[in-house]
């Protein structure tokens, strides 16, 4: 099975620009490409397992990384689709979010997340468990990640996302103006999913 680049329609952005969109699309093309390959190259090698042993699991460690990536740039790309919008007023994420923390002081939190120092994305996600909302930051794409939990939230914190707008010292601005573009509508429809 092939899985399939998707095409995402992202308006002009605050501060990110076209430029670093494309090149940021290019990217992840690149992800989906790759954990296509891996997938291939699995169905080959599995036919000869013993002999393959090395080369499978190098794969196996990689699909990780490549997958993670895939997903985690859709579930970025696809919050910035339709233009900024602002959370419903019967939001059900707001009202499930603030049974834990007031929504202010959440977000206020997750900003301060994605500041961490390296290479990563900082991730809210819903535990399918028990319901509560839980934000990490994720080393490059899959160390880090919640098992059991689903993320609806993810905020791509790889410097190819703000550095040629913003330059290293804009990371906090790039943090601002993607909230600023966030379509919380579409964060809104990743909780209902994950919620059920």
């Amino acid at each position: 099975m092939q899985f399939e680049e998707k095409k995402f329609t992202v308006p002009e952005l605050k501060g990110i620009s076209a430029k670093t969109m494309e090149e940021h699309l290019k990217l992840y093309a690149g992800y989906v490409k790759n954990i296509n390959l891996i997938c291939e190259k699995m169905g080959e090698y599995s036919a000869e397992p013993e002999k393959n042993a090395y080369a499978m699991s190098e794969l196996q460690r990689r699909f990780g990384f490549e997958f993670d990536g895939m997903r985690n740039h859709e579930i970025y790309f696809d919050s910035l689709q339709g233009g900024a919008q602002e959370l419903p007023a019967d939001s059900k994420f707001k009202t499930a979010l603030e049974k834990q923390v007031p929504f202010e002081q959440w977000f206020a939190g997750f900003k301060t997340l994605a500041m961490t120092r390296g290479v990563g994305w900082a991730i809210l996600y819903v535990d399918t468990t028990d319901g509560r909302l839980w934000c990490t930051f994720v080393e490059d794409h899959q160390l880090g990640q919640l098992v059991g939990c689903v993320p609806i939230l993810a905020l791509d914190m790889w410097e190819h996302a703000f550095v040629a707008d913003y330059q290293p010292s804009g990371k906090k601005q790039y943090v601002e103006d993607f909230f600023a573009n966030l379509n919380w509508k579409k964060i809104e429809e990743n909780f209902d999913k994950a919620a059920k």
